[in-house]
Order: structure tokens, then sequence, then C-alpha cells
């Protein structure tokens, strides 16, 4: 939805082919440490946050955009060109939200995540060191800390 002003975040892929505007975040924004997250990114976990649909809207090369629906039948989508992970939708998907990863903002100082993720499955070598709670798996799981 376009108000007219531009809006306070704006993100992109690596190679800048896929750009996305988001008019606002939150309030969830979580560390994910399940194994999915960590084989697609490369790294310990990934970060997301949530915007509603309709805050949200991809301003040049949405065309551009593969998806890949892995057996549970999550959806991660990704630039075709450079590889960046872009957006999650989980199984169950409403439409009213997208999930898209915070490290393609270009800039959001502001932003602080709120949550770990599907802790039981972090990797070994992965120590967390901040205080936020941690889940098992999702928030509605059995909190850890």
């Amino acid at each position: 939805m376009d108000h007219g002003i531009e809006s306070p975040y704006r993100g992109q892929c690596l190679c800048g082919a896929v750009k996305y505007a988001v008019d606002a975040i939150g309030p969830r924004m979580a560390h994910c440490h399940c194994s999915m997250c960590r084989q697609f990114h490369g790294a310990a976990f990934a970060t997301f946050g949530e915007a509603r649909a309709a805050d949200f809207r991809w301003l040049e090369g949405e065309q551009l955009l593969k998806s890949y629906r892995a057996p549970n039948g999550t959806v991660r989508r990704f630039c075709s060109r450079c590889g960046s992970s872009m957006t999650f939708a989980p199984a169950n998907d409403s439409g009213e939200f997208v999930e898209f990863t915070l490290g393609t903002l270009l800039d959001a100082p502001e932003l602080n995540p709120d949550a770990h993720v599907f802790v039981g499955s972090k990797a070994r070598w992965d120590h967390i060191a901040d205080q936020l709670p941690q889940y098992e798996a999702g928030r509605e799981s059995r909190k850890l800390r």
C-alpha cells in the first residue's frame, strides 16, 4: 500500500535486483535456530522480522524471486540472481503477515529482535550470549529461558 510518503524501512538482496519497502515492522522479530534456517542461510541462525502484508511491498525485482517449499510445507523465497534469502512463510500461512530477513534491511538501527526460537535444534557450537527469551521450538512451545 503506497501512502504517498517514503517508507521508513527499505531493503534489498545482495545484488540489488530485488528491493522492498516496509511501513511498519513488528511486533515480533526473532532469531531462528532451526536446522532448515541454518542450512538455508549457512549461519548459526536467521533473523526475521514480521510486517502486516498491507505494510510490505516489493519495489523492484519480485519476478526474480524463486521459492523453495520444504518437506514441512514452509516456503522460503530468495533472489534468483544472488541467492539472498528474502522471506519465509509457515506451512499454515494466512497471508496476513510477511516474515522477511532483517539482514536485508538497508538501515534499521532501532530494531531489536525479541526472542530466540527453535533453540532445541540449534547447532551445538552456537552459544547464545544475550538475555532474550529462548523457546524450544516456536513461541507457543516450552520457554527455556
